[in-house]
């Protein structure tokens, strides 16, 4: 099964996409998405994905285009390690955002 694709940007496109199937999160919660892919790319470059995966774990990915020489793997992990420490507890809710929507809820 392919992962999911919540939201992606893109330093070549200069573009933000948000899949359909979020529509419906918050109006601040979609801001901060994009606030967070647009930065990353300004900063890294390349292309940023969030998507979760089978298990319904939100990954964060990024990717380059192979001609891109000024793209820094080594700085674009720093990165997402940073975004994914800052907003670990977002990412904790768009996980059970992600569960009820798939009616996936853990027991308790």
């Amino acid at each position: 099964m392919e992962n999911v694709v919540m939201c992606a940007a893109s330093k070549y496109e200069k573009k933000f996409f948000l899949d359909p199937r979020f529509d419906k999160l918050p109006e601040q919660i979609k801001a901060e998405l994009k606030i967070i892919c647009v930065l990353y790319t300004n900063e890294c470059g390349g292309i940023i994905t969030m998507e979760f995966d089978e298990e319904g774990n939100l990954l964060l990915k990024t990717a380059s285009k192979e001609e891109d020489i000024l793209y820094d793997e080594i700085s674009a992990g720093l990165k997402i390690r940073e975004i994914q420490k800052k907003n670990q507890e977002l990412f904790e809710q768009l996980e059970l955002y992600y569960a009820a929507l798939n009616g996936r809820l853990p027991k308790e």
